[in-house]
């Protein structure tokens, strides 16, 4: 069933913080959250002491990026450039009271610390702030909420992104445009915020003198533009083929781009582990530890699941990091036997009423949705039509898409391909998703989409889960420069519901 929605916008508060690629996301912070709802504390419960956060608002200059949410709790990454001192949060359930407050812990400049906060209560609105002490400034940041896993039967939002490619300024970056759509998604709501990879791309280092430096500064680059959505709804990484963060660059030693690109993932971005909330990868690798590269949860009446094949296959599965032709032969590359009975049971042992699987891409290459999902051990299919699944996949009962549609998977979402197509195969929604910062709109590989509701760049998708329906939104946004009376930031350009 597919509906269109009335026009939604959104006006940005101001331009007027962007600083040459690095956004003083501490003022966006206090815009935005301004726009968010509240949850109500119970009629004539005692409010608790207050306690009052002490300095001047705006001293610290870092980020808070929040990760792992359940729902008793969340984790908050912290990390300055510049800045060491003390941290600590201030916590309540109703805006400018906070009743609680975290251990304090020592920062160090440059180096991300996690804070967890925990004893929270389900389904609940909490709102904090990060308490900062250096030796020469003190104060706390603005106020800032998230919410914590809705019991089954209400409603909640999530968004999404594609590919940001932050390196590839006005062909398909524009930061003022990236801070407009980053503020839009977080002045909705939304409790969390899916990255689908390409987002800290180490393709434009050299190989021959790439260093773990280098790549690290690919991810505390996106540090400022994740604060402004990541201090409000928890942030969930998909791995892209640019991030290489794959097995087949293993050597054996700590000194190589995939080793470096996941530890500075995991460091500076706190990702699930398999706990008794999340379920994934309890693979320990040498050098990094767990990936954290697959995992899934529960969050109200909604299984979500991400998927990796790049650290899966031995091989490369995209663009090769030193060069060289991509495979043709994509039997060869896979999500792998452990990846793939993982996903198996998680979809066949979940009751949740809607079910989203998210990758990068269907196989982690190539372009088109559906037009891919009927090959290799994803459809089953070699390109000539063969059917060649059971020998190339003898321990596999079936190929992933076909586990999709035996346990009901309401869709799948994808990034790579930098266009918003809508799908369907058998019952299974398809969604591929823009890049939310674009400044030439473009409508990339259209033809590899033989099927579907196409859009071009640039915005986010929003995806609202009700008793009555999961109902899937894109996004639109502009640069204000390219506004007209067609085109306005937060203009929903497409909507439908999955019942």
């Amino acid at each position: 069933m597919r509906s269109r929605s009335a026009p939604r916008r959104y006006r940005p508060t101001s331009s007027r913080f962007i600083l040459c690629g690095v956004v003083s996301a501490a003022a966006l912070l206090s815009a935005a959250c301004r726009a968010q709802d509240t949850t109500a504390v119970s009629p004539g419960a005692p409010a608790p002491p207050s306690i009052t956060p002490t300095g001047a608002e705006g001293a610290f200059r870092g980020s808070v990026v929040l990760g792992r949410p359940t729902d008793r709790s969340v984790v908050a990454n912290v990390w300055s450039a510049d800045q060491a001192g003390t941290v600590s949060f201030l916590v309540g359930t109703a805006p400018g009271q906070y009743s609680r407050r975290t251990a304090t812990v020592a920062l160090a400049a440059d180096t991300p610390i996690e804070l967890p906060i925990t004893d929270l209560t389900p389904g609940t609105r909490y709102y904090y702030r990060l308490q900062f002490t250096g030796a020469a400034v003190s104060g706390p940041t603005a106020e800032r909420s998230f919410r914590t896993a809705p019991a089954t039967g209400g409603t909640f939002r999530f968004g999404l992104q594609g590919d940001s490619h932050p390196e590839r300024v006005r062909s398909q970056f524009d930061s003022v445009l990236y801070v407009r759509t980053l503020t839009a998604a977080a002045a909705d709501s939304l409790d969390f915020y899916v990255m689908l990879g390409d987002d800290f791309s180490i393709d434009i280092l050299d190989p021959a003198t790439i260093t773990s430096a280098q790549v690290r500064q690919r991810y505390t680059l996106q540090r400022p533009y994740l604060g402004i959505i990541g201090a409000m709804s928890p942030v969930f990484l998909v791995n892209g083929n640019h991030e290489q963060a794959a097995r087949y660059l293993l050597d054996g030693t700590p000194n190589n781009p995939a080793v470096w690109a996941q530890n500075a993932r995991n460091s500076l971005y706190a990702q699930p582990a398999p706990d008794a909330f999340y379920s994934g990868n309890p693979e320990q690798v040498s050098h990094i530890g767990l990936l954290r590269n697959y995992y899934a949860f529960t969050w109200g009446d909604a299984l979500f699941v991400m998927i990796d094949p790049y650290w899966g296959s031995s091989v490369c599965v995209d663009n090769p990091f030193f060069g060289g032709d991509k495979r043709s032969d994509l039997w060869t590359v896979t999500h792998g036997d452990a990846q793939y009975q993982w996903l198996k049971r998680t979809l066949e042992q979940s009751t949740a009423k809607y079910k989203f699987v998210f990758a990068h891409h269907v196989m982690g290459t190539g372009r088109g949705g559906v037009e891919v999902a009927r090959l290799y051990e994803w459809g089953g299919r070699s390109p000539n039509g063969a059917a060649e699944f059971a020998a190339r996949r003898p321990t596999w009962p079936v190929p992933i898409h076909q586990l999709f549609v035996q346990n009901k998977v309401s869709a799948f979402f994808q990034g790579h391909d930098h266009i918003w197509v809508r799908q369907e195969l058998d019952g299974v929604v398809y969604q591929s998703v823009s890049e939310p910062a674009d400044p030439n709109y473009s409508l990339f590989n259209a033809d590899a989409y033989t099927t579907g509701v196409k859009f071009p760049n640039s915005g986010y998708t929003r995806v609202t889960v009700s008793p009555a329906g999961a109902k899937v939104e894109y996004v639109r946004m502009y640069r204000t420069a390219d506004e007209t009376a067609g085109r306005a930031s937060g203009t929903v350009a497409y909507s439908y519901v999955i019942p």
